[in-house]
């Protein structure tokens, strides 16, 4: 178990993820980080913001979320070299492209397996190096998208559904343990992953945040120990009476 002098490594499992790297930018002081990515030595921009935010070291280690045989080996490994995991923040994926999904089953599977699937794969034998150290924190990325989802982009927003559930359900699981995942849910974000979407004309949605906007509230809801975090906070209420919605209203709801 981590100790107050050694608060326990900060893994990020997708170590180009803009949103990813802004949260761990501001949970990094003091800490060792390792940023687990495919092409681990294409990093040096996400290691230098790392090292100005306080990290103390920071590593970098290969990752295919995709390859699933990988992924117990790997996080074994991990608190091998870098001692107890303090934070693990799991921030990969990939939004697809959805007219090209509901036409090309491969690429909806390819969405399903890096959404949804991969991330199983990782939280499982994630969750239980945490509760063999008796300590740690989780981040996982939801997103609005899952909570009732949209004829817009259904193929997304169903591994998000499951994700959401399944992360959830961990949650539950994990509590009396000493583990803790935190599950966020942040609305559109205005950022690198959605830039082709907007130049397709796509506008963003209502209560639209930047990445550095969701890793602030990420953040602050660590810190105060909370299981959930909804980005902004009045998206919460606003899905609850999305979720009354008649399905003839809401299979004409935009993105």
């Amino acid at each position: 178990m981590a100790s107050e002098t050694s608060p326990g490594s900060l893994v990020l499992f997708g170590g180009r993820s803009e949103i990813g790297v802004a949260t761990a930018q501001r949970l990094a002081e003091g800490r060792t980080v390792v940023l687990a990515a495919r092409r681990p030595d294409d990093l040096a921009d996400q290691k230098a913001v790392l090292l100005d935010a306080g990290a103390t070291a920071v590593h970098t280690v290969a990752f295919d979320a995709n390859d699933i045989d990988s992924h117990p080996g790997l996080i074994s490994s991990l608190a091998e070299e870098f001692g107890p995991i303090g934070i693990a923040i799991v921030a990969f994926g990939i939004l697809g492209d959805q007219a090209r999904a509901e036409a090309d089953v491969a690429h909806a599977l390819q969405i399903a397996h890096t959404d949804y699937y991969a991330h199983v794969s990782v939280l499982i034998p994630l969750a239980a190096a945490l509760r063999a150290q008796g300590a740690g924190t989780m981040i996982v990325f939801s997103s609005v998208a899952g909570i009732r989802v949209r004829r817009a982009n259904f193929v997304y927003g169903s591994t998000k559904a499951g994700l959401d559930g399944f992360a959830s359900g961990m949650a539950d699981s994990l509590h009396g343990t000493g583990v803790r995942l935190l599950l966020a849910r942040p609305g559109f974000v205005i950022g690198a992953m959605t830039k082709e979407l907007m130049e397709s004309g796509v506008k963003p949605a209502p209560f639209s945040k930047t990445p550095d906007q969701v890793a602030d509230a990420v953040a602050r809801a660590y810190r105060k120990g909370r299981g959930e975090v909804w980005i902004p906070a009045v998206l919460r209420p606003v899905f609850f009476g999305m979720r009354l919605l008649p399905r003839a209203v809401w299979r004409r709801m935009p993105r």
